[in-house]
């Protein structure tokens, strides 16, 4: 379908649509390029930092299925038009705050807000463009202009804070919101589910509290202990809020974790792959940044620079991504963006073990991971959400970014984790420092931080070498991670054609 054949109403939707998805990306890849700054001006340590952005995400996943299930019952238009406009407001919250702790609770409600606007989106997309070709489209374009946040992101928040100052990298978000609003007002349909009655509070907090507390026990397992009470006992309520979880969802009438949608290979195929991409791909994006400023010794808008080759591609590959999907079916092009993403982290690793790295020894690696993440990102989503009815598509969509967030909220901790351990392995072996465990780990947080300038301790090319060491591990772990769910999803896509051709063998 043309361009042409779309309605004027139809257009204005789609740009509602994809503005606030702009705005959605914005705010995950800009943020990562101030968190140099906000470390001095707000005095954040490395697991203050982590928490800036954990908070926006763990927020998001508190959201996502309760937002589809109140899209479906009260109408999605309202609900996104509502979402935009709480984004716009606690997006001011953010620019305004002086305090860490402060802006760590205001990213939190931000990502609430955030998380609410992007199921609205999937939603709306969802009901606005039905047809087969016109659907591809409209998801293609959505995925184009995600990408431009994404991509952009990075160049964008640092430019602004060596230009104007870091609340700008929020506040810029106040003027967009009220742009979105209005084009949602006027080109957004409305519509519902009849057959949705009720919330599953049950859940909702269930799951919430479950992604919480792991997130919450990988951050702070070392400095609590991971084996120490504590540190069990916030393990068993993970555990047991996730078995909570499942239990709440099997006895609901209707449940906003559906997981009889999961008998359909295509669409178990797809939230392993919503799973892979976030293990991998979006948590690193957090920590490249720190890799290019205090690794490579690039400035905040040169590092943005440098980031582009990793996050443009994701701009650019979207439509290609959808247009493979269409011809060879997803169950093929999702395991092979995710393998061409993990392809990309091994070769990140090369380059940054180069003598000397640079951006130019990354750049092979960025372009491939990214080409990766923009052949696999929109047709996974638009996989999930055509693999059900059109009646549970908040609730498709739900579970999609469910997959996403839970994933990206957990790996951020996880990088966090690894990056921190890598620099203290390699200071244990390299440092003649005589420093007890407690004292070589806060060492090791700072130079995982990007503190590299407040560790006069150590000399500058120790530094960098545990900033290399730690970031190794990262990317060897975001490369086997990425490379074993696109196994596990060329698998489950393609279950039903290994069980017909065991059928037919045995005939």
């Amino acid at each position: 379908m043309s361009s042409s054949s779309l309605t004027r109403r139809s257009v204005i939707a789609l740009s509602a649509v994809c503005l606030s998805s702009l705005m959605f990306g914005l705010e995950i890849s800009s943020i990562p390029a101030i968190l140099p700054t906000l470390e001095l001006v707000l005095h954040a340590d490395f697991k203050q930092l982590q928490w800036i952005m954990n908070a926006y995400t763990i927020a998001v996943t508190t959201v996502l299925m309760a937002t589809g299930t109140l899209a479906d019952r009260y109408g999605r238009k309202r609900s996104f038009m509502i979402a935009i406009a709480a984004f716009g407001l606690t997006s001011l919250i953010c620019g305004v705050t002086e305090h860490v702790l402060a802006l760590i609770a205001a990213r939190f409600l931000q990502g609430m807000s955030g998380g609410a606007m992007l199921i609205c989106q999937i939603a709306a997309l969802s009901h606005e463009f039905q047809g087969g070709r016109q659907r591809a489209v409209a998801f293609g374009w959505w995925g184009t202009i995600f990408g431009i946040g994404l991509g952009f992101g990075p160049i964008i928040g640092g430019a602004i804070a060596a230009v104007l100052d870091w609340r700008w990298v929020f506040l810029v978000h106040v003027v967009l919101a009220v742009v979105a609003f209005a084009l949602a007002a006027s080109g957004v349909r409305e519509s519902k589910d009849p057959k949705a009655t009720s919330l599953d509070v049950a859940g909702i907090l269930t799951l919430s509290l479950s992604v919480f507390c792991l997130a919450f026990y990988i951050t702070q397992g070392p400095d609590l202990g991971f084996v120490s009470p504590t540190g069990l006992a916030i393990l068993g309520v993970c555990i047991a809020s996730l078995i909570a979880f499942v239990i709440a969802e099997k006895v609901s009438l209707r449940p906003m974790f559906d997981f009889s949608v999961f008998r359909a290979h295509d669409f178990s195929g797809a939230i392993i792959g919503s799973a892979a991409m976030n293990i991998s791909f979006w948590p690193f994006m957090i920590y490249l940044p720190i890799w290019f400023q205090a690794g490579l010794g690039y400035d905040s808008v040169a590092a943005g620079l440098a980031l582009l080759a990793y996050t443009l591609p994701t701009l650019v590959m979207p439509p290609m991504g959808e247009r493979l999907s269409l011809r060879y079916r997803p169950g093929l092009v999702v395991p092979a963006g995710l393998f061409t993403i993990g392809l990309g982290f091994i070769l990140m690793k090369l380059g940054s073990a180069a003598a000397p790295a640079s951006w130019l020894t990354m750049l092979p690696g960025c372009l491939i991971a990214g080409i990766g993440l923009g052949l696999t990102n929109t047709p996974v989503t638009n996989t999930t959400t055509g693999s059900v009815s059109r009646d549970r598509a908040g609730m498709a969509s739900g579970i999609d970014m469910s997959a996403r967030m839970v994933s990206l909220a957990v790996n951020i901790a996880v990088m966090g984790f690894i990056l921190a351990s890598g620099v203290l392995a390699s200071l244990k072996s390299a440092s003649p420092l005589r420093l007890d465990d407690a004292e070589l780990r806060h060492l090791a947080e700072k130079i995982a931080a990007g503190s590299i300038g407040s560790v006069p301790e150590l000399s500058p090319s120790m530094v960098h070498d545990a900033l290399a060491h730690g970031f190794g591990w990262v990317m060897l772990y975001g490369g086997i991670g990425v490379w074993g769910l696109a196994g596990i999803s060329l698998l489950v896509f393609n279950a039903h054609i290994v069980r017909t051709a065991k059928v037919q063998g045995t005939d």
